[in-house]
């Protein structure tokens, strides 16, 4: 049990603890110092990961995955936290207790983190258990506003049944196949080894890994956490937790060989409810947020086309995570956009953004054609790869049903962005500040360098050690 191969997850855990203590004891004028510990401590446990590129084995007794698709994943959760930390201090300026949110969010970022390192399933439901604990304090950390409040209490109850419904699955599978790490569970399982019994296991276990992606059936949490948590909560949600359980879903159904039990043709039905469900609700919203929402159900269903076809196409993982590289980048910019204009939401709102505030329009509308997947931007980029690994896979049919699902996708977000190019100005328009503006930026110039670097980061991908280990 080598303890270097854990190095940035213990960097996290110490500057989450050392972040609550400051914040206990710091007087409110000092809280947002919370906000440069985070970030220092990202630093340190990317640098850490960083590190470990290059190395592909099962550690700390086959339970903990050393591979390229859990340090591309851990390094975008990392990057993605250090993000959403940069909207934070301007958001909860007046709040008393608003250091601790800081490590509300780094003990969220260690569990999405787990997910994806996870080779085991008692791992993988530790992970899955310390993400949706300290998310449920972050969808809810606007106490006083119902809003909040009702969109905890969703995410709360929603999880409450996706996660013991997940370690019912562990359990059923691990009576069937006799073990819960991915290795042994691989090798019963190539034995041919396969019962209704385990069938009922990995579907429960597919529930719960639904749930932090946002996928159906589990996926009601989304559109309510987008609508009423904190813009900064709501950017890491939507985002962090789901490259953890994307990863660690792909990992699961590669132990599955292919017509051993029929979890491939799961998934792809489940990719096609997700994307269909996401989009058709996203098609009339009146609330940006809401419908960034939506559209992040939509997005995990085009995630999951990935993970149909993880072991029928080598381009699967690396498609996977230029996908969520793709889609982090889009999601937390249109987030910190929102969050820049102080939290301005209604469609309405938006009407001639591109005269009052041209570049923070700008960065809004190209996150979402990002999104949808039109070039220059990383978006269209990740997409074409997903396209091309699942007609690789076998899965044409998703593919041909996804990309009538993108073309829909584009009517939606059009209704945000022609108000702003073509409506006049209805009100004055204020910001929250430099540290969102920056964030603005960051994301903004994220999408097209992305972009431009993806040749050179699917290379590498498609040369690294991937699933499945043994």
């Amino acid at each position: 049990m080598p303890i270097g191969d854990i190095l940035p997850e213990i960097a996290v855990v110490l500057s989450a603890v050392a972040i609550l203590l400051f914040a206990s004891f710091a007087p409110q004028r000092l809280q947002w110092i919370g906000a440069p510990l985070a970030l220092v401590g990202l630093a340190a446990a990317a640098a850490l990961c960083v590190a470990q590129f290059g190395e592909t084995r099962l550690t700390f007794s086959q339970s903990w995955a050393l591979d390229a698709a859990s340090q591309w994943g851990r390094l975008l959760i990392l990057g993605a936290t250090a993000f959403t930390t940069l909207l934070a201090p301007g958001w909860f300026a007046e709040d008393r207790r608003h250091g601790e949110y800081y490590a509300m969010l780094l003990f969220s970022a260690l569990g999405a983190m787990a997910m994806a390192g996870a080779a085991d399933l008692l791992q993988l439901v530790m992970g899955a258990l310390l993400s949706s604990a300290s998310g449920y304090v972050l969808a809810a950390y606007h106490r006083d506003w119902a809003l909040s409040v009702e969109a905890g209490m969703k995410f709360f109850l929603i999880g409450a049944l996706a996660n013991t419904a997940m370690v019912v699955g562990v359990v059923l599978t691990f009576g069937m196949l006799g073990s819960t790490g991915f290795a042994g569970m691989g090798g019963a399982l190539a034995g041919g080894q396969g019962s209704p019994v385990l069938l009922v296991g990995a579907v429960l276990v597919i529930l719960g890994l639904a749930y932090k992606l946002g996928a159906a059936p589990m996926h009601a949490w989304m559109p309510d956490v987008a609508e009423g948590a904190p813009v900064p909560s709501t950017a890491f949600l939507t985002v962090v937790p789901k490259v953890g359980a994307a990863i660690a879903f792909a990992r699961f159904v590669s132990l599955f060989p292919e017509g051993s039990v029929a979890i491939r043709p799961l998934v792809a039905a489940l990719a096609l409810i997700t994307m269909t469900l996401g989009n058709l609700a996203a098609l009339w919203q009146e609330d940006l947020r809401r419908m960034l929402g939506w559209s992040s159900v939509s997005q995990s269903g085009y995630a999951l086309m990935a993970v149909a076809v993880v072991g029928l196409s080598p381009h699967a993982v690396p498609a996977l995570i230029l996908f969520l590289f793709g889609y982090a980048a889009s999601n937390l910019t249109a987030f910190a956009a929102v969050a820049h204009l102080r939290g301005r939401t209604a469609r309405a709102d938006y009407d001639g953004l591109a005269t009052t505030r041209p570049w923070v329009a700008g960065t809004i509308i190209l996150a979402l054609l990002s999104l949808v997947g039109i070039p220059p931007s990383i978006g269209f980029v990740g997409k074409l790869e997903l396209f091309l690994a699942t007609v690789d896979g076998g899965y044409s049919w998703l593919a041909a049903a996804a990309v009538i699902n993108t073309v829909a996708s584009l009517f939606y977000y059009l209704r945000f962005i022609a108000p702003m190019m073509f409506a006049p100005p209805t009100r004055p328009v204020a910001t929250l500040g430099l540290p969102t503006g920056v964030a603005v930026a960051i994301g903004s110039g994220a999408i097209l360098i992305l972009a431009m670097l993806a040749e050179g980061l699917l290379t590498p991908l498609m040369r690294s050690g991937f699933l499945p280990l043994g």
